[in-house]
């Protein structure tokens, strides 16, 4: 009985190898057997099968040339432990998943679980679709989920750029990478670099949260949101972004920026810089064409150009519409504002509903009721004027149709001219702050105020080091020469009338008192100012004129038709900077016409002595 029983337990082991080995064979033959259900991991082929011993579970081992499919997807190895129980597959040596004919991942070691369908790759990983190329060296593929994950540094690299990060998602369905820590993007066009970004490998559209910035040859683009396309080099930005070009620097709250058309708008807070011409433009919305360097500015526009480095006087413009036009050949630039012109200047204010200001020849046009201030001292008007710069200070100044001049002597006597068109030239000379000399008509300071000065000086100047010598320091010889701080001060220098000119002004005796109002019409004439005083005058074409004793001067006799002395809406420079609100514009009172009176043979006379 004994020996019936082994012999019977021989027959059955050797039958169950001679299964084993038909198995094997069969499935180098290549003929598929199934290992169970539609769930479990199929072996396809193997050159060779072990059956590892290992209780309460199936495991094989295959060996070359070993082929798995699990619900579509094809894994190829060298060397595969596959646990048919827990549904795992080990994979080494050049292995491969290939899923459809879009995803295929290489790897030197691989990980698969049947009952997740997650492929975790390990070693030298490169992952391909029709898009793009991933290389890492870990990744963690969710096939249901279709996202893929790399938690090491990974590389990806598409048609038209490279793309590095320190960890990243790929969605295998929508195509849409997302990057985080040091990412990188390289194209023919430029650099990206940010903490985190979502990229579209279909549109290859970039998409960022965080600060980032992108370079190309053209300058240098910062933002902290927004999205860049890299294939067409248009940005979408927001939350403060700016584009720097060796010439500019643009910023706004949000800016679009198209690389190729050089097409750029800024939007909320928005500040332009001209580096080359010490220039700034702000305002609430700028729309910049590279190509064709205009520039326009609207909503609280204000331009900023520095007039003279050497003291820091700005001119500041304000408008409704801002225009800047930049000329490429000559690496020139104007200013057009239209609309509510307000220009603020140290030696210069005025106002107008249109202005242009070509930097090339330093000329200022003003157009539509232009009014201009100078030194708190001039005021001028007319239906169109132009101004000629001189080292950024006025001198000369060309007025058209209605010309109208006002000039404050130091008496605050109103010397007033008008005429078709008025030539007004300046004259600038080195004054000293502290005192002010009889010779150019200023009173000076009394002693009073001078001794305010030097009491101040012990306490304030140590600590501000702003307040210079008094008068009474210098006289002493107790300051040395080299602290006396000359300021430059423009004066009107001469006035030229053409076509109906007419002529109030006051003359002054060497004691500067008052001699009389003069009261002149002529066709033509040339009058020269001395320290701000009425000096020379010529008259031309029949000159009318007559002398007003001090005692016969009324208010009728004190001002032309249409004088109005409009300080109080002389632009400050917080108005023009948009921080007040200017004054509204009084209209002009219409006066009755004066009767111009018969001329004294003594005023004759006088008249005569002055011409000659």
């Amino acid at each position: 009985m004994i020996r019936l029983f082994a012999r019977f337990l021989f027959v059955f082991v050797w039958l169950c190898l001679l299964v084993t080995s038909t198995d094997v064979l069969a499935q180098v033959a290549g003929t598929p057997v199934a290992t169970g259900t539609g769930d479990k991991v199929e072996l396809f082929h193997a050159d060779s099968l072990v059956v590892l011993n290992i209780p309460g579970q199936v495991v094989r081992k295959l060996h070359n040339n070993v082929r798995l499919r699990h619900k579509g997807v094809l894994m190829y190895c060298n060397l595969a432990i596959q646990n048919v129980t827990t549904n795992v597959i080990e994979a080494y040596g050049n292995v491969r998943l290939v899923q459809g004919d879009t995803i295929n991942v290489r790897g030197d070691t691989m990980f698969y679980y049947g009952n997740t369908r997650q492929a975790n790759m390990r070693g030298h990983v490169i992952m391909h679709d029709r898009k793009m190329t991933l290389t890492t060296a870990q990744l963690d593929y969710d096939m249901l989920s279709g996202i893929a994950h790399y938690p090491v540094p990974g590389r990806i690299v598409d048609k038209e750029n490279i793309l590095t990060s320190r960890e990243g998602y790929y969605d295998t369905h929508t195509k849409l990478f997302t990057f985080r820590q040091n990412v990188r993007l390289v194209n023919t066009k430029g650099t990206l670099t940010a903490d985190s970004l979502l990229y579209n490998s279909l549109t290859r559209l970039a998409t960022f949260q965080g600060p980032t910035r992108i370079k190309n040859k053209d300058g240098v683009l910062t933002a902290i949101a927004g999205q860049y396309n890299t294939t067409t080099g248009i940005s979408n930005f927001q939350r403060r972004a700016t584009v720097e070009t060796p010439k500019y620097r643009l910023t706004g709250d949000s800016l679009y920026y198209d690389n190729l058309s050089e097409l750029g708008i800024a939007k909320g807070s928005v500040i332009m810089v001209a580096k080359d011409r010490k220039a700034v433009i702000t305002g609430d919305h700028v729309r910049y064409n590279g190509k064709a360097g205009i520039s326009r500015v609207t909503g609280h526009a204000v331009a900023k150009s520095l007039a003279n480095e050497a003291t820091h006087d700005t001119l500041y413009l304000r408008a409704d519409t801002l225009f800047s036009f930049d000329n490429k050949l000559t690496n020139t630039r104007r200013l057009l504002g239209q609309k509510n012109v307000f220009m603020y200047k140290s030696d210069m204010q005025s106002k107008c509903d249109s202005l242009i200001y070509d930097m090339a020849d330093s000329t200022i046009y003003f157009y539509k009721k232009p009014i201009l201030w100078s030194q708190n001292k001039y005021q001028m008007e007319a239906d169109s004027m132009k101004v000629l710069l001189k080292n950024n200070r006025i001198h000369t100044m060309f007025l058209k149709a209605k010309s109208f001049v006002i000039s404050l002597d130091t008496l605050k006597n109103f010397n007033q001219v008008k005429g078709r068109t008025i030539t007004a030239f300046f004259a600038t000379k080195l004054v000293n702050p502290d005192t002010i000399s009889l010779a150019s008509n200023e009173v000076q300071p009394s002693k009073k105020l001078v001794s305010q000065l030097k009491n101040s000086r012990n306490t304030v100047a140590s600590a501000t080091n702003t307040l210079p010598p008094s008068v009474t320091d210098r006289k002493k010889g107790t300051m040395p020469s080299d602290t006396v701080r000359l300021q430059e001060q423009t004066t009107l220098d001469r006035v030229i009338v053409d076509g109906n000119g007419q002529s109030i002004y006051y003359a002054l005796n060497e004691k500067n008192k008052m001699i009389g109002l003069n009261h002149v019409e002529c066709s033509r004439m040339n009058i020269e100012f001395t320290n701000n005083k009425v000096g020379r005058i010529r008259f031309y074409g029949h000159p009318d004129s007559k002398l007003i004793p001090p005692k016969e001067i009324t208010g009728e006799t004190q001002e032309l038709d249409g004088f109005r002395w409009r300080e109080a809406e002389k632009p400050t420079k917080g108005q023009v900077l948009w921080l007040e609100t200017p004054p509204a514009e009084k209209p002009a009172v219409k006066k009755p016409l004066k009767n111009k009176g018969q001329i004294k043979p003594l005023a004759q006379k006088l008249v005569r002595k002055v011409n000659n």
